[in-house]
């Protein structure tokens, strides 16, 4: 990723962080996106998330599932609709709440999702194996001090 800092600024930390941190996004996100591409079973990454989000559950509200994919409102609903027309989702009103709709899979989806989503999960953890589990829990430890000191500043 290309550096828009002058090169005669030094670069303060927080920003290398910053950068670091969008540069790893990229890169999951590239990765996981080619790995789609090349697994044949038809979904954009989104789909899948919903997807291997709705796996071996009886179903979730749209918010459940934004949050859980952190797909936004506006995408999560399109992603959905396509997911719908292929088969793989139904939708149905909460029965102790209407203004609620629950998205499920079809027997469809459920067994998309169980031949999508071991080799995918094979894949990933591949790539993360290549670190130590003590790697592995102090990045895990780093990212979620970020995400929780970033939460309470948008919820305040």
């Amino acid at each position: 990723m290309p550096s828009f800092i002058p090169s005669s600024t030094k670069t303060p930390d927080f920003l290398q962080l910053l950068h670091s941190l969008a540069s790893a996004y990229q890169a999951v996100s590239m990765f996981e996106a080619k790995a789609h591409r090349e697994s044949g079973n038809g979904m954009t990454t989104s789909q899948a998330d919903v997807i291997f989000t709705l796996g071996n559950t009886d179903g979730m509200t749209c918010a459940d599932i934004g949050n859980a994919t952190l797909i936004t409102k506006g995408t999560l609903t399109g992603v959905i609709d396509r997911l719908f027309a292929k088969g793989l989702v139904e939708r149905w009103e909460d029965a102790y709440d209407a203004r609620r709709t629950i998205i499920a899979l079809t027997k469809k989806g459920e067994r998309m999702y169980q031949k999508a989503f071991p080799p995918h999960l094979a894949l990933l953890k591949s790539r993360l194996d290549e670190f130590s589990a003590a790697d592995r829990r102090k990045v895990t430890q780093a990212l979620e001090t970020i995400s929780d000191s970033f939460s309470k500043q948008a919820q305040g």
